[in-house]
């Protein structure tokens, strides 16, 4: 029989990662399988960097924590190898890290995850991480403009040098 003294501290590492997760605008789930130390170190770290946490647990644990906040969509995605990856705050750019190395490394995989409450399929996630980033499209928007003013400006020049030509 289970020591209830473990008992305990998985309940209480469930309860810790419900409210984590509860919170979260990202849940990533992956395979990790076949990844050296070096590259999840590098992983987390660049995680880290874009607000994001990455941890890696048991199956049950992740299940339990989800089941909590009422999320059990992604229950038949907990098998083998699973690597958490969450966020509270921008869910893109987490995302982007993980897309990005699952791509340069055919064993990692994304199986699924949670996006602003709503569970996505591999394939969606996938998708919505192809995505120009808010900071792209800003960009792309601002050059969009320009280029309508630009284009307004010529022609207000030419309507002007028409009208002085027709009066001279």
């Amino acid at each position: 029989m289970a020591n209830e003294k473990i008992v305990n501290q998985k309940k209480e590492q469930v309860e810790k990662l419900a409210a984590e997760l509860k919170n979260a605008n990202l849940i990533l789930l992956v395979d990790y399988k076949g990844i050296n130390v070096a590259e999840v170190t590098q992983l987390r770290r660049d995680v880290a960097e874009a607000k994001g946490s990455y941890s890696v647990l048991k199956n049950n644990i992740i299940k339990r924590a989800l089941n909590l906040n009422n999320e059990s969509g992604l229950d038949d995605v907990l098998v083998g190898t699973t690597a958490l990856i969450s966020s509270e705050e921008d869910y893109l750019s987490p995302l982007k890290v993980i897309y990005k190395y699952s791509k340069d490394h055919d064993f990692y995989k994304i199986k699924g995850g949670i996006v602003e409450g709503k569970v996505l399929t591999a394939e969606e996630i996938i998708e919505l991480a192809k995505l120009p980033s808010r900071q792209e499209l800003l960009g792309m928007l601002a050059g969009a403009l320009k280029s309508n003013i630009s284009k307004l400006a010529v022609a207000v020049a030419e309507v002007s040098k028409k009208k002085e030509g027709e009066a001279a």
